[in-house]
């Protein structure tokens, strides 16, 4: 029994691993690749996972739904909703720079948790959707399930890297990291900044909405606390910079080691004086806090920094 129950406590730490490395893609994507400093990743985490949420459920008087379709579509649509999302933020704020980008992506992450919290015939406020299915519900049952779902995570993970990789090695990455490094030459040579940033913050976003849905069909219940920036903002920034920025493998290093350290402090946090126990969660962010601090000083950019592909010529 204990040899289950450590097993099943592995197989959950791994998908919420999962879940939080394509948090860490998007946001390489975004500020590994473009410059982009989005501290708004709740909102657009949250946007996809009420998307998903709404399109897969069942009827309900409670809130708006009653689609009842696959969960894949309703990852799809997470994405496409998220990344629209994002379309909309970036055409406002994609001119600002990175500290100024910063307080205006906090800023309309909150706006979109009031959203959540208000608007109940959308999102059944603060009381929250239940019963959202997961992937091949019909076919698995129990803590089964649990094991099916980690490896749909991280298919999905396996995706996404691929994509971004291309994405990063494309002309398309090689003109974003041109932009990310000196502007005034990026657009002296003709490139076209504001385009090449709307598309990024829209590619980041998309994934944020994905990693919502999946976190949304995980625990099969979603309500305005799953945005809270702590865990889904602030920790996936230390996920990537303790990771590398700007190297995929890096995001997902850092967001599997970040995560591991996280979930296992708690439950020696747990095992605290009850005078300390109500303080557990500021011990956690101490201790993630110091081990970033190490990992900084020992490697400045990540524990696999970021790697240039090499130039190929041509022979004509």
């Amino acid at each position: 029994m204990e040899l289950t129950g450590l097993f099943f406590y592995l197989v959950s730490l791994l998908i919420m691993g999962g879940i939080y490395a394509l948090l860490c893609l998007a946001l390489n994507v975004q500020w590994g690749m473009g410059g982009l400093f989005n501290a708004g990743i709740a909102g657009f985490y949250g946007v996809g996972a009420y998307t998903s949420a709404i399109l897969s459920t069942a009827a309900s008087g409670r809130h708006l739904g009653g689609f009842s379709m696959p969960v894949p579509i309703g990852l799809v649509g997470a994405a496409l909703v998220a990344g629209i999302t994002g379309w909309a933020v970036a055409r406002i704020c994609v001119r600002l720079k990175s500290d100024y980008l910063a307080m205006a992506s906090i800023g309309i992450a909150e706006i979109l948790r009031l959203v959540f919290v208000n608007e109940s015939w959308l999102t059944n406020g603060s009381l929250g959707v239940s019963r959202i299915p997961r992937p091949l519900s019909d076919f698995t049952t129990g803590r089964m399930s649990d094991v099916v779902f980690l490896g749909f995570v991280w298919v999905v993970v396996l995706l996404v890297y691929v994509a971004t990789s291309r994405l990063y090695d494309s002309p398309w990455g090689r003109s974003l990291r041109a932009i990310r490094d000196n502007e005034a030459s990026a657009l002296a040579a003709g490139k076209n900044v504001e385009k090449y940033r709307i598309q990024t913050f829209v590619i980041g976003c998309a994934v944020m909405g994905v990693a919502g849905g999946l976190s949304a069909h995980y625990f099969r219940f979603l309500s305005p606390t799953a945005t809270d920036p702590l865990l889904t903002t602030f920790l996936v920034w230390v996920m990537l910079m303790a990771g590398g920025s700007g190297n995929n493998r890096g995001a997902i290093l850092g967001a599997v080691t970040i995560w591991t350290l996280w979930s296992v402090t708690e439950i020696f946090t747990n095992r605290l004086p009850p005078e300390w126990a109500t303080r557990s969660s500021f011990i956690r962010m101490l201790l993630v806090g110091l081990l970033l601090q190490f990992v900084l000083q020992r490697f400045r950019s990540g524990l696999l920094p970021e790697k240039s592909p090499p130039v190929r010529f041509r022979n004509d």
